[in-house]
């Protein structure tokens, strides 16, 4: 083999080297802003869906509100699912690019307590209050009831009920459900409202009872693409999010399609 001939093969390999790594690198990214509560389920969903797709999902999980917030000013999010229909009109409003929106999943309001607490299960909106389960400094550890959806949905739930007057000055706000739920897992309140999927996704709590459905506004959780030019990976994730495939994972996890009997 004369030396030009070496030359060229030395460099083809060293460029192929060079290339590889690059080319493993170039899948393309989705970024997905979620409502916290659906952290475990999405989190299992994007590994399912990663492990026959070239394609890096990468979820982002806070409250509701303030991802729709976030969104609006700019943050790049392709596609967005928020734990109520409010934050996504409100993205609607704001003219935000909202595309292919439709309703995916539905919750459940439930109160819960630390694992060993011995407070009863009762059904809230029964004969046992509440209040009377809080002792003398008890809170009632809840979502933020301005903005967060599960705080909106847990003032409606204690209003229709008839213990918000009593509870309002109780209440410690948390900036998401997660952050409701943690008080309650680490003993200090003994009682919090979140959804049924939190109960379920923690170790360190038990249910005591499940608000009656007609107690707040049904817990419906909206999909929309959000990128004005979206990708044909976005496109793809959306699709798939809302198949049988992705439901079936969802339904692991405690959530309920919109469209279950």
């Amino acid at each position: 083999m004369s030396q030009s001939v070496r030359k060229v093969s030395l460099g083809s390999l060293v460029l192929a080297v060079i290339l590889t790594p690059l080319a493993a690198q170039a899948a393309d990214q989705v970024q997905v802003y979620a409502a916290a509560s659906m952290t475990d389920a999405m989190n299992a969903a994007i590994a399912s869906y990663e492990k026959s797709h070239d394609v890096d999902i990468v979820p982002v999980y806070a409250s509701s509100s303030t991802l729709a917030r976030q969104i609006a000013n700019g943050a790049p999010a392709d596609v967005y699912i928020s734990a109520n229909e409010k934050w996504m009109d409100w993205l609607e409003d704001q003219d935000a690019p909202v595309s292919e929106r439709a309703d995916l999943l539905k919750n459940r309001l439930v109160l819960i307590a630390p694992k060993e607490s011995q407070i009863p299960d009762f059904t809230p909106g029964g004969d046992t209050k509440i209040v009377s389960q809080l002792g003398d400094d008890g809170r009632l550890s809840v979502g933020e009831t301005s903005h967060v959806p599960a705080g909106i949905y847990a003032k409606q739930a204690l209003e229709s009920i008839g213990e918000w007057d009593a509870l309002q000055p109780r209440l410690a706000n948390g900036d998401n459900v997660r952050a409701a739920m943690a008080l309650v897992e680490r003993g200090e309140a003994p009682l919090g409202i979140v959804y049924e999927t939190d109960a379920m996704a923690s170790q360190k709590v038990h249910e005591v009872g499940v608000f009656p459905d007609d107690s707040h506004k049904p817990i419906v959780y909206p999909l929309a693409v959000l990128n004005p030019d979206p990708s044909d990976s976005t496109e793809a994730f959306r699709r798939w999010l809302d198949g049988d495939d992705a439901l079936s994972i969802f339904s692991k996890f405690g959530f309920t399609p919109v469209d279950a009997d």
